[in-house]
């Protein structure tokens, strides 16, 4: 999907700013070309500053109140200037994406109801002016393509995907938040797991992938839940069998989930046989029964056989 031309314009008194990007599909990591272009009324108008800004719409911590816009990366693009009565003054900019900007794109369709877009922000005594937002369209780099297209093939169906305000333990982030994908689990997949959430973290070298089994059921008391971790690199991702890999990736992340829970029952079954067993008025052993037990929370897990290689 190529889109060009796209552009806002923002009107106020004395000055007006129409920003145009050349092309507003686009990938992590690259620059944004377009120019924002000032024309001045009937009086002179200096301006203080020019900056652009991504926004994006997060999902809020209280799943009862609305998702908001929020602003996470801004880049200035011009100091002081005046834009003399009458006439126009343009700038043009590259704009640079971060490498974690969320992908809102997949197959040349949007991302459920992800929105993004790129916000100008004019200074002008004493006013500020943010204007209107551009829509960009970010699409997958390869790794993130790779491993989206192999899910669809596997069987697994999206029926999430939405911006988490927070940070990711044992995850080294750029961002305050992160993107998360959230799948119905394939027939082939399905028993010890019924959810699966995908969650990427994006550098210039590679991307750390997050599979984030049964999160939802866990948080209803249902269940538990559980993380796994792998890692792939840009480099040599458009050869890669990414089938082959995902699915590797998913059984071991499955194969860990449920010996969690399995030990998490066995935790369950020892705690009740001690209680069960145990006279009124016998003593606890130390060590027995209710020590050493886990509850299958399962954190960020070391993911194992997945490097990317």
């Amino acid at each position: 999907m190529r889109l060009t031309g796209l552009s806002s314009e923002s009107v106020w008194t004395g000055l007006s700013v129409s920003t145009t990007v050349t092309n507003a599909s686009t990938r992590p990591g690259l620059r944004l070309p377009g120019r924002v272009t000032l024309t001045a009324g009937g009086e002179d108008v200096p301006v203080r500053h020019l900056r652009l800004g991504l926004v994006a719409q997060l999902e809020p911590e209280d799943p009862d109140a609305p998702r908001r816009l929020v602003q996470y990366h801004q880049v200035p693009v011009a100091g002081r200037f005046v834009v003399p009565a009458g006439r126009r003054r343009a700038v043009d900019f590259a704009f640079p994406l971060p490498w974690e900007t969320p992908v809102n794109m997949f197959g040349g369709v949007p991302l459920m109801s992800l929105r993004h877009g790129l916000r100008t922000e004019v200074s002008v005594d004493p006013d500020l002016d943010q204007g209107a937002m551009v829509p960009i369209f970010i699409h997958p780099l390869p790794a993130q393509q790779g491993i989206l297209a192999a899910l669809d093939t596997l069987g697994f169906v999206m029926r999430q995907a939405g911006l988490q305000h927070g940070r990711l333990p044992g995850v080294e982030q750029t961002l305050p938040f992160y993107e998360q994908l959230g799948y119905w689990v394939a027939p082939l997949y399905a028993g010890p797991i019924t959810e699966l959430e995908v969650i990427f973290v994006t550098n210039s070298a590679g991307l750390e992938v997050l599979l984030w089994m049964n999160r939802r059921l866990s948080l209803a008391g249902v269940t538990h839940q559980s993380i796994s971790r792998f890692r792939a690199w840009h480099a040599g991702a458009a050869q890669r069998d990414w089938v082959a890999t995902v699915d590797g990736w998913l059984r071991h992340a499955i194969d860990r989930h449920a010996a969690a829970a399995a030990h998490a029952d066995w935790s369950a079954m020892i705690r009740e046989s001690a209680h069960v067993s145990r006279h009124p008025d016998e003593p606890v052993q130390p060590g027995f029964g209710l020590q050493g037990t886990a509850g299958g929370g399962g954190g960020i897990g070391g993911g194992g056989g997945g490097d990317g290689t």
